[in-house]
């Protein structure tokens, strides 16, 4: 080998024309500057930076793009206010066994003779949601304090990212339709089983942080792996409810599908029909159940 050979200069690794510091391998469609995933906006081909979209839109309504980016002057308001409605709700349970007895999950709870004396079945319907916002007193299976602890911690983290990225009510319509989910499981496969606790909705995000996250470009292995830790104590921990989790999982993933993959010609529509269509498959499969629903005895409680 030739001593006067010398090494081939290094390539530099681009970056973003906004934020100089990041990496980038993605061009803009129509000025062709690089852009890193939080600078990429959603066009008809492709993508482009946010001064080409602005500059193209002018005079028009822009969309809300889609990233997992949050502006420090974004005030995750409906995070708090979730957080402090189950802290809120968890202190009435310490007052009151009540709460939970009236308020939780129950689909059905039948006198020795077999007639239907409360739950989801008998009319009330409104433990779908109120359950979600209750959580395992003190005195109950071993869980007590650290099962609120863990779901508002979880939600502390994934909740003002994903409302940042959504929106305020698109973020809400997620949270509430992913707890119902797991209800709606629950019903559907024991509706004797009793149930609180805000996992099913937590799960629900974890579904579309990851769907959201990975249609930016953002990293999706931290996600997945929170997301596998919870499923495999959710399948090998007794006392805790599987529908809920897995319920809330599968509603959060096609809801944030929806969210993060509509066209940005139908977007706005179909931001609206997603979870209008999915509370309507809610209702059509609880009605089935109660048209169908034969009394017996229950299985199990559990928590979400």
């Amino acid at each position: 080998m030739s001593t006067d050979q010398q090494p081939a200069p290094e390539t530099p690794v681009p970056t973003c024309y906004r934020h100089p510091g990041r990496e980038a391998h993605l061009r803009c469609n129509r000025c062709d500057r690089y852009i890193c995933p939080d600078c990429m906006r959603d066009a008809a081909v492709g993508h482009q930076c946010p001064e080409c979209v602005a500059e193209g839109h002018k005079g028009t309504r822009r969309p809300r793009a889609a990233a997992m980016s949050r502006r420090p002057s974004d005030m995750p308001v409906v995070t708090y206010a979730l957080i402090a409605a189950c802290v809120l709700a968890y202190i009435g349970e310490i007052a009151s066994e009540k709460v939970v007895t009236d308020f939780m999950m129950l689909g059905a709870w039948t006198h020795p003779d077999g007639q239907l004396a409360a739950g989801v079945l008998d009319g009330e319907w409104y433990r779908l949601i109120t359950s979600v916002f209750l959580h395992e007193p003190l005195k109950g299976n071993g869980f007590g304090f650290t099962h609120i602890l863990l779901n508002m911690w979880a939600l502390y983290v994934l909740g003002p990212p994903l409302e940042a990225a959504l929106g305020k009510a698109r973020y809400l319509s997620l949270y509430l339709l992913s707890g119902l989910g797991g209800n709606i499981l629950l019903l559907l496969v024991d509706p004797y089983a009793s149930a609180v606790g805000a996992s099913g909705a937590i799960f629900g995000l974890f579904g579309a942080f990851f769907v959201v996250a990975r249609r930016s470009g953002a990293p999706t292995g931290p996600i997945l792996f929170l997301l596998a830790i919870n499923l495999i104590f959710t399948f090998s921990v007794s006392g805790i409810s599987w529908e809920g989790h897995v319920g809330g999982l599968v509603t959060g993933l096609a809801i944030g599908f929806v969210y993060a993959y509509a066209p940005a010609v139908r977007q706005r529509w179909l931001h609206i029909a997603a979870p209008l269509g999915v509370l309507a498959l809610f209702v059509v499969l609880v009605l089935v159940k109660a048209a169908t629903f034969t009394t017996g005895i229950g299985t199990g409680t559990g928590l979400t």
